[in-house]
């Protein structure tokens, strides 16, 4: 069966679908079949980031490994008994096409509460929250007093998460291994950095996640975007000299795919 893997987070601006589209792009480097799905369906900005990179790609006349994104199915209403959600329906059927011929599946989850993210935890073998390194973001995993040493209690999001792990549980399926990806992190150290890093360490042990060093903020992601680019594509559209910012985000890269541990995976790309 393929390994599922769900990028989610109920706040926009964590940097989901770049993380999205460079851990499914790496892992097709490394000559897996990985097919992506955007769970979006308004803003679709993964499935955006995937149709550039085919169009740059077709205009360049390259031919680079890279995932391969689906559409979520529509469904007839007929075929719905009462009280069945559509939503469930159309998941399911693009995970029962794609499963047979492929190793990975990713699923890129909106930026909000939807039934589709909802279900889509559920299905999670590998969960990865990007989080930005911010208080505001932290809130969304647990509530914290106003110093910001002392965790009060779970947020909504780990709420949403405890329960598709039940879901899961009830299932007879293999618990979720949920990695919280602190991305999009500033150079500096400053004691907001010091406090979040306690803050994650605590509520870690005490929910059940690990926590992976991610991204920290480049103006590359944002240049990459418009023609559906990684940093591991750079040398192959002719890049030949990478610059320091460039070569310490391919070994951010290297370091997220190696803690991440997916099944079948040797990170030495």
């Amino acid at each position: 069966m393929a390994h599922i893997i769900v990028v989610g987070n109920e706040k926009g601006g964590a940097g989901k679908s770049t993380v999205s589209m460079h851990v499914a792009t790496a892992l097709a480097r490394m000559g897996k079949r990985v097919a992506v799905l955007d769970l979006d369906l308004r803003q679709k900005t993964f499935a955006r980031y995937t149709t550039n990179r085919q169009n740059f790609l077709e205009e360049s006349g390259l031919d680079l490994p890279s995932p391969v994104y689906f559409d979520l199915p529509q469904i007839d209403q007929d075929e719905l008994k009462p009280g069945e959600n559509p939503y469930d329906h159309r998941l399911s059927k693009a995970i029962a096409t794609v499963e047979p011929d492929n190793d990975f599946i990713l699923i890129d989850c909106p930026g909000s509460h939807t039934r589709l993210s909802q279900v889509a935890h559920s299905l999670a073998d590998t969960l990865i929250t990007p989080l930005n390194d911010s208080f505001v973001d932290f809130d969304l995993l647990a509530h914290v007093d106003s110093d910001g040493t002392k965790i009060l209690g779970p947020s909504v999001y780990s709420e949403m998460v405890w329960n598709a792990r039940q879901l899961r549980a009830q299932a007879g399926l293999k618990p979720i291994d949920w990695v919280v990806l602190r991305n999009r992190l500033g150079a500096q150290q400053m004691v907001n950095k010091e406090k979040m890093e306690k803050a994650l360490a605590a509520l870690a042990k005490r929910i059940g996640f690990r926590v992976v060093p991610g991204f920290h903020e480049r103006v590359i992601f944002r240049e990459l975007f418009p023609r559906g680019l990684t940093l591991l594509d750079l040398r192959d559209i002719g890049v030949k000299q990478l610059n320091i910012s460039n070569v310490a985000a391919r070994q951010e890269l290297r370091d997220l795919m190696k803690a991440l541990d997916l099944p079948g995976i040797d990170a030495s790309f």
